[in-house]
């Protein structure tokens, strides 16, 4: 299978730059993936096409401005700290940092470090062994202690007090490479589930930005079950593919846990042949891998998602599924192309084109049952 099999044409005034003033009146558009008819609605419109007896299954991850902006300062034996006048001048440029993982927690308490995998520009000068400093006051220092291709590199940063605090304090939001400006204030707001609790994304589980309480309290008042597992979205949601054949691509993992009250909810829902509606690709693959191993349950736990799904794929859990729209010859695009079928959402996809549908994380969604 070709990876250019997944490609659409999408004029750049399509990609949505801002969000919405208000979340929930972005369009929707309605798939039926048995007869591949859809129709044109709108969002608020969702919470009346699910069926009393579904379950409805969010991701609660939340977002950290997990882009740190900051300065190299050389080798290790070349500098050793940036505040020495005598060593300023051996400053070598801007850097900028995007953290995609944090080390297993078991890792960090056996080597009581703080590591984390992470993208860097520019990559190919930042060599191993190297300083960086963050903020203003240098208030996160880090060493690269290994790197890997595209850009990808592992940092271990310098103990501190709360370093999360520091992360708030002086991280950015890490928008998409295709939304064309600076993250603002308003961005810490909206590129954000309001359901968002448990921290470690890097991307929005951008299907769930068009929630509202109102639109929650609908689903509550029509006896609609939903249910709460977390995922947090790394490198793997929005890894390019660089390979010409689709089975080629390794897919990084990404950590995902179900909770005991989660886990019984989609058990009985699978049990009883109830639908489950997937709120986006991520819970997509954190319930899918959940079933990889053939089991027909889901059990509570924590895991890492390092399934791959592309058309071919049996779904096992899910039934029906709201997605946004995404990137042409993309991992997200083949999943969803595997749950609609590749035809079916291409010529969605050409739909939407042609209506002027707003496109990719802050733009118009889909619902695909």
């Amino acid at each position: 299978m070709l990876v250019s099999d997944f490609h659409y044409h999408l004029p750049d005034e399509l990609i949505a730059q801002e969000p919405l003033p208000d979340r929930a009146s972005s369009r929707m558009l309605h798939l039926n993936r048995a007869s591949g008819r859809f129709s044109d609605r709108h969002f608020r419109d969702f919470p009346d096409l699910l069926r009393p007896s579904d379950l409805v299954v969010f991701n609660n991850t939340r977002v950290f401005p997990a882009r740190l902006y900051g300065r190299r300062a050389g080798l290790k034996s070349q500098v050793l700290s940036p505040r020495n006048p005598a060593t300023r001048d051996f400053l070598q440029g801007r850097v900028e940092v995007l953290l995609t993982r944090q080390i297993s927690k078991q890792a960090r308490e056996t080597s009581n470090n703080n590591d984390w995998e992470c993208l860097v520009r520019p990559g190919r000068k930042i060599a191993v062994g190297e300083h960086l400093f963050f903020g203003d006051h240098d208030e996160l220092q880090a060493e690269v202690i290994a790197r890997a291709g595209f850009g990808e590199r592992r940092i271990r940063f310098s103990p501190v007090d709360d370093f999360f605090a520091k992360v708030e304090k002086i991280g950015h939001i890490p928008l998409p490479p295709y939304i064309s400006r600076a993250d603002s204030s308003n961005d810490r707001e909206r590129y954000q589930t309001i359901y968002a609790q448990e921290r470690g994304s890097v991307a929005a589980p951008t299907a769930g930005l068009h929630f509202t309480p109102e639109i929650l309290d609908h689903i509550k008042k029509r006896g609609i079950e939903t249910a709460e597992i977390t995922l947090h979205v790394g490198l793997g949601t929005f890894q390019p593919v660089r390979v010409e054949r689709v089975e080629e691509h390794n897919l990084h993992s990404e950590s995902y846990s179900i909770t005991a009250e989660a886990a019984a909810k989609i058990d009985l829902a699978l049990r009883a042949s109830r639908r489950v509606v997937a709120v986006g690709t991520t819970t997509v693959r954190a319930l899918e891998h959940a079933t990889q191993c053939g089991s027909v349950t889901v059990t509570e736990g924590q895991s890492e998602a390092d399934i791959f799904i592309y058309p071919g794929h049996e779904f096992k859990v899910v039934s029906a599924l709201l997605t946004n729209f995404h990137l042409p010859q993309s991992t997200l695009l083949m999943l969803v192309s595997a749950f609609g079928g590749r035809d079916n959402i291409l010529r969605a996809y050409a739909h939407a084109v042609a209506e002027h549908y707003r496109f990719y994380s802050y733009g118009d969604c889909m619902f695909i049952e």
